[in-house]
């Protein structure tokens, strides 16, 4: 089941904050929490922390936190020794943002503690066929791509899907992180420009972005990278359809049943024949054939536009479409809806064969 996940700052913010946000967190169907041991500064920090592990650990959340070889020095501790992050902090994995050699990586996920070991997606190296190549846990191994709070520094969607895909190859579970538009904090200092993976995804609505990942069917988990995200936002992450692309849209005035019910509750999916001006699901003009479809609302058509051909085109009635680019209508096609602007982006996106659906 894919996942969704809040990080939590403890040097940022007080232990009644955090308890809210969490239990926010739970209440919508959250089970993730990342946090940063490398900003941990002092000994009161520590102890925060493993006050608000150990109440979300009691809800349920599997909690991972970033760490690097250094701060195994700085708690007096080796590879070897990781069952004490799970024992004290409450962890169910630990985030290598810089790793080991590859074999540091294997012998800690063969540990008896059980202790899952997170790498670092964005990087594009070799380095889990490395750790693989040491008979590494497979169980125990997840990945998860960095978060950017610079504007310019994200990855591009090719370097993301190539990244990705070389974890989905090897069957382990992969996380994204995600960005509030409301969040103030990262594990370091203010985050004004949010913290996402993709860069293209800074500043868009949280949905989208999380729309996006998942629909590019190489991410398990979402992860909200940045501290403290709206309600509201934590609530609509809740609600969203986390195994098919949903689009958000408005109804044209005029729109009949007959077309509303073809929208919200048949299947529909890209054909594998693709076009460039529109999304064509066709199995509602099949279903459909002996049904009326009078003409209605059939002006020039513009990008995101959702159409149902009418009976003006005998051969295409019934068929759904989503405009990509900007055409005419020759009359034989209703705009029975239209996708909302901000989930515009999600369009190019939707490969050959790929299902989707609509929500208004």
């Amino acid at each position: 089941m894919r996942r969704l996940g809040i990080s939590i700052y403890p040097h940022h913010s007080t232990i009644e904050e955090m308890r809210n946000y969490i239990q926010l967190a739970h209440d919508n169907g959250f089970d993730r929490i990342f946090t940063c041991l490398m900003s941990i500064k002092n000994e009161e920090e520590k102890k925060k922390l493993q006050t608000i592990t150990k109440f979300a650990d009691k809800l349920g959340f599997d909690i991972s936190a970033d760490i690097a070889p250094n701060i195994f020095e700085e708690f007096g501790l080796t590879y070897r020794n990781i069952a004490f992050f799970k024992e004290q902090y409450h962890l169910a994995a630990l985030r290598l943002d810089m790793g080991f050699s590859g074999k540091e990586e294997a012998f800690m996920s063969l540990d008896p503690c059980d202790l899952k070991i997170e790498l670092n997606i964005s990087n594009g190296t070799k380095y889990l066929e490395t750790i693989m190549s040491y008979k590494a846990n497979r169980e125990n191994i997840l990945g998860c791509h960095n978060f950017y709070p610079r504007k310019y520094t994200g990855l591009s969607r090719e370097h993301f899907l190539k990244t990705s895909a070389m974890f989905k190859k090897q069957y382990i579970r992969t996380a994204a992180m995600i960005s509030s538009n409301h969040a103030q904090f990262g594990p370091w200092e203010e985050t004004p420009f949010g913290l996402p993976t993709l860069e293209e995804h800074r500043g868009l609505p949280i949905t989208v972005q999380a729309k996006d990942l998942w629909h590019t069917g190489v991410i398990d988990d979402l992860i909200i990278g940045n501290m403290y995200a709206s309600e509201e936002e934590i609530q609509q992450l809740g609600r969203l359809n986390r195994n098919q692309l949903s689009l958000k849209v408005n109804l044209s005035d005029g729109t009949t049943e007959l077309e509303k019910q073809i929208i919200f509750n048949e299947s529909h999916f890209n054909r594998g024949d693709v076009s460039d001006f529109v999304i064509r699901s066709t199995q509602s003009r099949v279903k459909y054939k002996e049904e009326h479809f009078k003409p209605h609302n059939t002006a020039a058509l513009d990008i995101g536009d959702v159409t149902i051909d009418n009976e003006n085109d005998i051969r295409y009635k019934g068929e759904l479409q989503i405009v990509l680019k900007e055409i005419p209508n020759a009359g034989s096609t209703n705009v029975v809806a239209r996708v909302v602007e901000e989930e515009q982006f999600l369009l190019p996106h939707i490969q050959p064969w790929a299902s989707f659906g609509f929500t208004k």
